[in-house]
């Protein structure tokens, strides 16, 4: 039987459950991932910083990591081939490209040097996103934007306000919002003495980024919490509560990387009583394995229930973009296993009988809830996603995968 042809035997299989595949297909291609760029160099960027610092580690050494704007380019486009769907790249302001003779420090980087980025996009139709990189930087070795030094916190506050003003001119130039998530590795090894200070550094440090002149309808500014850090294990100024607290104080986005609670925190069920509160949230997809580890996304079960959420509360409602980082594999195979995953998550939600199941909840019957949840795990979910592969004119099942392989062969082994 062809892809379609199995399709179409799916497509009744799920039409006896309630659920109509064709508009699932059709919802699944209006909800853009925003793929993280620095999969690709192992978070290295352009800006020569130096080594990773705040916490941040890659392990392994797999060949053909990209060194240049070019090789990145390059390998984003490889990996987006093999992609379906329209989607959004994710750049760190590290990741500025610079003209000979023009590098400049990151409290002073400008639109033009992201302008290659912005010519990027535009010829392929995609969305960006943007972060300031508050790390992997002499003068984060002490504290980012709650450091207690006093032009050490200026170098960052204007180093964000740098990033809000790129944003809007990326925004401008594409027609399309960008999402700018602010993110510090900011905290203590030990205990801390005083747990208000530095928190009072950073909300003022905010309050004074915030404050400059910029299109909220262009920029959505998100804050990101994390639980803790290597070197920072006793203490994170930028805690969730803090980062909470401040977004809905600002209209600003609260973002939720399911990387950055403790264990048996899950994202999925904090997004609907968020979505109570905010208009919108902004998600980093990842996989933590036993801490933020940034291992590259499966098709687990968390993935599975937050993409459940997702659907439920309105897709539109959730900015949604992946961050990880595995030097040990084939990154453009990272890229497309994690990208391709975060969508079947996505389509696997769309394929539930949401409004049925819902009722069955309300009127407590458990019984035949638990029944529909565990039979529609054996129903055909995979002909319905390799055709919607076959619809958008990327490689169905593991075809892609030979792709990858010519294109290592072909250009990363090349790479010095």
């Amino acid at each position: 039987m062809t892809i379609r042809e199995k399709y179409e035997v799916a497509k009744e299989a799920y039409k006896g459950m309630g659920v109509d595949t064709d508009a699932a297909l059709e919802a699944l291609k209006k909800i853009p991932v925003s793929m993280h760029c620095w999969q690709g160099d192992d978070v290295v960027g352009f800006d020569g910083a130096g080594a990773l610092s705040g916490g941040i580690q890659t392990t392994g050494n797999y060949p053909g990591k990209a060194a240049t704007p070019e090789e990145l380019m390059a390998d984003i486009d490889e990996a987006l081939s093999l992609i379906p769907g329209k989607h959004r790249i994710n750049l760190h302001a590290s990741y500025a490209i610079f003209e000979d003779g023009q590098a400049v420090d990151r409290d002073k980087i400008e639109p033009r040097h992201f302008a290659k980025w912005v010519e990027f996009a535009k010829e392929r139709g995609l969305g960006i996103d943007f972060n300031p990189t508050c790390f992997s930087h002499p003068k984060a070795e002490n504290g980012t934007l709650s450091s207690e030094i006093p032009e050490v916190r200026k170098f960052w506050i204007d180093h964000c306000k740098a990033c809000l003003r790129i944003s809007e001119y990326i925004a401008t130039e594409l027609d399309k919002p960008v999402t700018v998530n602010i993110w510090i590795p900011d905290g203590f090894k030990d205990i801390p003495a005083d747990r208000t200070a530095p928190r009072a550094r950073l909300k003022d440090s905010l309050d004074q980024i915030i404050s400059i002149d910029y299109d909220r309808s262009k920029v959505f500014v998100a804050v990101e919490s994390k639980v803790f850090g290597i070197g920072m294990e006793s203490y994170t100024v930028g805690s969730h509560e803090f980062y909470m607290n401040y977004a809905a104080k600002n209209d600003l986005l609260c973002l939720l990387d399911n990387g950055h609670y403790h264990p048996t925190e899950v994202v999925s069920d904090k997004i609907p009583s968020m979505l109570l509160f905010f208009d919108k949230v902004a998600l980093h997809v990842t996989r933590s394995v036993r801490w933020d580890s940034d291992h590259v996304v499966l098709f687990d079960d968390e993935t599975r229930e937050i993409a459940k959420e997702i659907v439920r509360n309105g897709a539109d409602r959730v900015l949604l973009a992946l961050d990880f980082f595995d030097a040990s594999i084939n990154r453009i195979s990272a890229w497309v296993v994690g990208m391709r995953n975060m969508q079947k998550a996505l389509l696997y939600a769309l394929l539930q009988p949401g409004k049925e199941m819902a009722v069955l909840q309300e009127e407590r019957n458990f019984t035949k809830l638990m029944m529909m949840s565990e039979e529609l795990k054996c129903y055909p979910f995979g002909d319905v996603w390799n055709y919607f592969c076959e619809l958008n004119g990327v490689p169905a099942k593991e075809d892609w995968f030979e792709e990858v392989l010519a294109y290592e062969r072909d250009v990363l082994s090349k790479r010095q």
